[in-house]
């Protein structure tokens, strides 16, 4: 069998400094008295002695005041709601958009308040997918720092007085012009048309923080759309389309189709991906190519001359890519490339390699919405702006000052006065807000109606589900008034809408409101007016002619949670750790490892990164595969009106961008300079050592898999009387027997893409605490759910023979300069013979007769023996109360406040200071299905219990159900994968976890594989 390359966590681990190995070894940091801070007293914790004394009188104390009847005050419903039951959820459909990130939704709300979103199946574009940032959003509606009402220059007003004020200015502005986000709402777009034909000479300016121009300029003004599923071959070229590019839950439901694998189904795609930083989506390729932004252009014509021939001879010449280029004309209409840049020379060859190969994936009659931005009419507005040419400007939910590169022009121009009435929409006073003089807040889109439309002929739309919590007014509600249209916008959305539905249109409405989705109807809005393309002849000359730069070359790019920043107070997605970096709690300049210790640079070193005149100051992450020559910095950074939470972390990075061929280019030529200092990152990832120990994360070939799939997967076996055997049949324990249920989960390696999106949605469900950038630095971060992130070395213990011990293991401490990566979702594993539960003293954590390891929070002492055990360290422990503790307010804000409260779930109690917590695969979902099934004198039939993980997930990587039902899918799957690519963590130690693993396969050759 093809043995698996090592793998490791981080530079930390593999280099084996002194301050990981201290770690390493010490499991629980600042093992010492904890000091906590509660208003303005100090409170230690006492010694143990100490502690028993106060036990005693603590209890008596607690029996006396148990004897007090307490006084409870509440107000009965007089006429209950109908569809409000106390104690029972209603779920709405409802649709996300934040101007770049689409998804259809499920809103769970008890008692009138939502408290999580969850995927709706019914839509055809997501699938009942999810993506983290839509998963943490239900947060932003219970955020103190949403403007809570209208306001003129800063101090509230009467809205009635600021209606008539604006009415007045708008009236003699002249050049009015709206800028916005993508809008992908037809109705929302009536409504500014509507409001343009009231004021002459109004224009719609809409421009994109991770741009597509280019991509759009390339088509004819017309966003293809992508369908995965139906390419064999995929080459992108700096398309994170796993990740942030377009679509990425549409896009990651599709890839996964034709990346599942079974002994019924050898086959996959095979993906190869050309990128300068390590993106999500190159982390899952099976070839994954690093190159430096200048030379993307060229590596596309490389494949061109290949697929379409005709063109000038590339200077790009890496073997790899004429590999995919040969491997893509062979696929013919089952290939696709995709390319991330925003060069229009370079979209438009991407479009010519497309139309030649016919590719299936390409459907250019059903475009894509999602992106509208135009660069190159955003820029000459805000030159325009800047030249005292405009009279008015609405910004609606649009921060231009803080993201977009021209962003200090327009506010020099704004503060100076450049625009007589300028008016903000935005939900807060932003960056762009607070010089505006008007305000007039929207609603959350929890609290609003809309309508939306992702793809052409492909419509959703939005419901509230909660009555406004401010004194806000939805967007198109003010629009409409100002245009002096008496309806609101829930009327003239119906009365759009009657032309769509037709027929017994409340019949059709009520359904369509139902559901969420309206599927086979005409558009909206009228196509937007086709831009001519560039043809692949100037393209060509276009990018032949591209300056080359010298030095360093910087890529700008967008992370999975933060995105753009525009959701930078949302502690849920600060706190999320990036899935390759593994960082949280703001940016950084990733760098190779070559060039650090060319630079002799270590990681966390302050450096200054220059270009076209402006700088920066961050710390520097070692990244490998990171190209060489390039460093990446993250977007959606330095926020300085955001909200307490966003406030001051990282740096703004876009005023180091410039325009290129009229659009946004996103890499450019920087200088770096060593500061002398050092900031640390908070990173999540190399905590914990697993001593390698093995197996932990497999992987094997494709070609390994259709040869025998039984050879695929390393199975350990341990000696006894009777030859080898599998460990579980030694045991010192007695084997349970679950008569009833035994809930277990089974994690496909092949199909989790480490999106993030799983350990978001077990936040939200199970009230984790948020503990902010210090506590991660001191390896506290409380996340039940965790992805690791492993990379390959290049040595192999196969070389011993070769090389000998010493120097494979010497080569082993050097990273590979482009390792393959694979991503694993750990959590508590609750294993039949666990070891936590021997340990406890107080019998706080215990087996369940259904296979779950259960936390008793009230026994819990807090010893952390259990965790001590615990061979998988996924239990977490309280150190502080962090919904108390004011040292935690400014990023656990939402716990401290009634308005924030109202986003945890009353089924999961919030655990005190002084507890271990973890994973209990969602029991209050479990009950809950059974409960249901148990009124109706059934079972629970597989598929009503779901836990959040599973249910988050856009690759259904995550199967949970019930083990006893032979009918189950996770029954099903466990039999077909039994002794072929189902296998247990750390199965030697015999602990019999629930959680099972699917060997990951990669469609690459051996030698590929092990590079």
């Amino acid at each position: 069998m093809q043995e698996s390359p090592k793998y490791w966590k981080g530079i930390e681990e593999l280099e084996n400094s002194p301050e990981f190995v201290k770690n390493a070894l010490s499991e629980f940091a600042d093992f010492m008295p904890m000091k906590e801070t509660h208003g303005t007293s100090d409170a230690t914790v006492a010694p143990r002695r100490d502690f028993l004394k106060l036990m005693g009188f603590g209890l008596a104390a607690a029996t006396l005041a148990s004897c007090e009847t307490p006084i409870k005050k509440a107000i009965p419903y007089l006429n209950k709601p109908e569809e409000v039951d106390p104690g029972i959820a209603n779920f709405y459909a409802s649709t996300f958009f934040n101007g770049q990130d689409y998804n259809s939704v499920l809103v769970k709300t008890r008692e009138g308040r939502p408290i999580k979103l969850e995927g709706n199946p019914e839509s055809p574009i997501t699938r009942g997918g999810l993506s983290a940032r839509a998963q943490a959003s239900v947060l932003s509606l219970y955020d103190g720092g949403r403007l809570q009402h209208f306001a003129k220059k800063g101090a509230k007003i009467d809205k009635d007085q600021l209606d008539q004020e604006v009415r007045n200015a708008l009236a003699g502005a002249g050049r009015v012009a709206i800028v916005s986000h993508t809008i992908i709402s037809p109705s929302t777009k009536k409504v500014i048309a509507e409001f343009a034909g009231r004021f002459a000479g109004t224009e719609h300016v809409m421009y994109d923080v991770n741009s597509v121009s280019g991509l759009l300029r390339a088509n004819g003004g017309a966003l293809p759309a992508y369908d995965f599923s139906k390419a064999d071959v995929i080459v992108s070229f700096g398309a994170d389309f796993l990740g942030t590019w377009l679509s990425p839950v549409e896009f990651a439901r599709q890839y996964i189709t034709n990346r599942k694998v079974s002994s019924e189904k050898k086959t996959m795609s095979r993906h190869f991906q050309f990128e300068s930083n390590m993106s999500l989506t190159g982390s899952n390729a099976d070839v994954r190519v690093p190159l430096k932004p200048s030379e993307m252009g060229e590596a596309v014509l490389a494949v061109y001359n290949t697929v379409v021939g005709g063109g000038s001879a590339s200077s790009y010449t890496d073997k790899r890519i004429q590999t995919a280029a040969a491997e893509l004309a062979k696929a013919g209409s089952r290939g696709l490339v995709v390319s991330g840049s925003n060069d229009p020379a370079v979209q438009a060859l991407v479009t010519a390699i497309n139309q030649r190969l016919g590719s299936a994936a390409v459907d250019v009659a059903n475009p894509s919405m999602v992106r509208q931005g135009d660069d190159a009419k955003m820029s000459n507005l805000l030159k325009a702006i800047s030249a005292g040419q405009v009279g008015a400007v609405i910004f609606y939910n649009a921060n231009p000052v803080y993201d977009h590169p021209m962003g200090a022009e327009l506010a020099a121009a704004l503060k100076a006065g450049k625009v007589r009435t300028t008016i903000s929409l935005n939900d807060r006073l932003d960056e762009t807000g607070e010089l505006c003089t008007y305000a007039a807040p929207d609603h959350n889109f929890l609290e609003s109606w809309n309508d939306y439309e992702p793809k052409r002929g492909y419509l959703s739309l939005a419901q509230p589900v909660i009555t406004p919590l401010f004194a806000t007014r939805q967007a198109q509600d003010s629009l409409l008034t100002w245009a002096g249209n008496p309806t609101t916008y829930y009327n003239y959305l119906r009365a759009q809408w009657k032309a769509v539905l037709g027929g017994d249109f409340n019949k059709a409405w009520d359904k369509a409101v139902h559901d969420g989705v309206a599927m086979g109807t005409a558009a909206l809005a009228a196509p937007a007016p086709a831009a001519p393309a560039m043809d692949a002849a100037a393209a060509i000359a276009a990018i032949k002619s591209a300056p080359k730069p010298s030095g360093i070359e910087l890529m700008v790019y967008e992370k999975v949670g933060v995105g753009s920043g525009a959701d930078g107070n949302n502690p849920w997605l600060q706190e999320l750790p990036d899935p390759v970096t593994k960082a949280t709690w703001g940016n950084y300049v990733t760098v190779p490892r070559a060039y650090a210790e060319a630079q002799k640079w270590k990681q966390d070193d302050v450096v200054t990164v220059t270009a076209n005149g402006k700088s920066v100051q961050l710390p520097i992450l070692i990244q490998p595969g990171q190209a060489a020559g390039t460093v990446g910095i993250a977007l959606g950074y330095g926020r300085v009106n955001a909200g307490k939470v966003g406030n001051g972390l990282g740096k703004n990075v876009l005023p180091l961008l410039a325009m290129r061929n009229d659009a946004i280019s996103y890499a450019t030529a920087v200088t770096l300079a060593a500061t002398g200092t050092q900031e640390p990152i908070a990173q999540t990832q190399t905590h914990h050592t697993i001593m390698d120990r093995k197996p932990v994360v497999q992987e094997a070939t494709l070609a390994q898999y259709i040869k025998d799939p039984k050879e695929v997967t390393e199975y350990e076996k341990i000696s006894t009387p009777e030859g080898l055997q599998k460990p579980n049949k030694v045991s010192l324990w007695q084997d349970y027997e679950y008569k009833n249920h035994h809930w277990g989960m089974a994690i496909d390696l092949n199909s989790c893409i480490g999106c993030g999106s799983c350990v978001v949605g077990c936040q939200v469900e199970n009230n984790v605490a948020v503990v902010g950038k210090q506590e991660v630095i001191n390896r506290r971060e409380m996340h039940w759910m965790r992805i690791d992130r492993y990379y390959s070395s290049d040595a192999h213990k196969s070389d011993f023979d070769t090389k000998g011990k010493l120097d494979t293991y010497a080569a082993m401490e050097d990273p590979s300069e482009n390792p393959s990566v694979i991503f694993q979702p750990m959590m508590c594993q609750h294993c039949n013979h666990a070891p936590c539960e021997t340990v406890c003293p107080v019998l706080a954590t215990t087996h369940s007769s259904e296979g779950l390891n259960q936390m008793t929070y009230n026994r819990c002492v807090g010893t952390r023996y259990c965790a001590n055990n615990c061979p998988y360290k996924v239990r977490r422990f309280n150190w502080f109360s962090y919904y108390t503790n004011e040292k935690f307010e400014s990023v656990n804000g939402h716990m401290f406040t009634d308005l924030g409260r109202m986003v945890l779930n009353p089924d999961v109690t919030v655990r005190a200071r002084g507890v271990m917590e973890k994973c209990s695969l969602c029991v209050q979902r479990i009950q809950l299905g059974k409960l249901e099934a148990k009124k109706q004198k059934r079972r629970p039939q597989d598929g009503e219990v779901v836990s959040a993980c599973a249910q988050s997930c856009p690759t259904q990587a995550i199967v949970f159900g019930d083990m006893r039902d032979p009918e189950s899918r996770i029954s099903k799957l466990l039999r077909r994968e039994d002794g072929e690519r189902a296998f247990h963590v750390l199965d030697a130690i015999n602990v019999q976890p629930n959680i099972t693993y699917l060997t990951k396969i990669r469609n690459t050759e051996t030698s590929e594989f092990n590079a």
